[in-house]
């Protein structure tokens, strides 16, 4: 196990084949997910009432063989999902591609400008991601249901090869330009403080807020390390 990075900006974890780097600031401050509680989305203006979060594209899965393989997983899940926890349960089974938005599985398919998995405000069986409310009634954890960039987000993984055997990953937060062109026309990034400064206001630490996805993204032992460290 190495020590910090010299300016502290990142908490350094070694583990075998993977270099663990963790954006301390983002971890220590208290960010939160404003979903449902005046989050304002990230379409061009200001998109508070249609309470859709980051779930307006369709979420993406990762390139290659752990991608398709993530894809096959959240379609099990996905047929698992019954009418009343999923809005759009007859148009996922109605077409050949099902959830998908492409016969290539890249991603999921996008329903009347927003995920086919986002339950629309006033849907009896519950608002936002019918993963995550199927997940957490069958009381197990959302990061087994849904997509990896959903339960991630807003954590980001940038990973990098050191050398043949070791790669390093560096977890921090979405940043604005982590969006691409969609960035440079948002009206709103809740991660970034001079803009989003209103979700910088949550009871818990990230640390904390965000076990979940923390342990399901480096492992319970690097999870328990960092917690310490933090």
């Amino acid at each position: 196990m190495s020590a910090d990075s010299p300016d502290e900006t990142f908490v350094e974890i070694v583990r075998s084949d993977t270099v663990w780097r963790f954006e301390r600031e983002f971890l220590e401050s208290n960010w939160t997910c404003l979903f449902g509680r005046g989050c304002k989305g990230i379409l061009d203006h200001d998109a508070t009432e249609l309470n859709q979060g980051c779930c307006s594209l369709g979420a993406h899965f990762g390139d290659g063989p752990a991608g398709e393989a993530e894809a096959m997983n959240v379609a099990a899940y996905a047929a698992m999902l019954t009418p009343e926890q999923f809005q759009y349960h007859d148009v996922a089974t109605a077409t050949s591609d099902g959830i998908f938005g492409d016969p290539g599985r890249t991603h999921t398919r996008v329903v009347d400008g927003a995920c086919i998995f986002l339950n629309r405000p006033g849907f009896a069986g519950g608002e936002g991601c019918a993963l995550h409310i199927a997940a957490v009634e069958s009381d197990e954890s959302p990061t087994e249901w849904k997509p990896s960039v959903c339960w991630q987000l807003p954590l980001r993984v940038d990973w990098t090869e050191i050398d043949a055997d070791t790669e390093m990953a560096t977890v921090r937060r979405w940043t604005r330009a982590d969006w691409g062109d969609h960035g440079r026309t948002m009206k709103w990034c809740c991660t970034e403080r001079a803009e989003g400064g209103e979700a910088y206001a949550g009871d818990d630490q990230v640390i904390d807020s965000m076990a979940d996805s923390l342990t399901a993204l480096a492992g319970a032992e690097v999870y328990v390390e960092l917690r310490r460290r933090l």
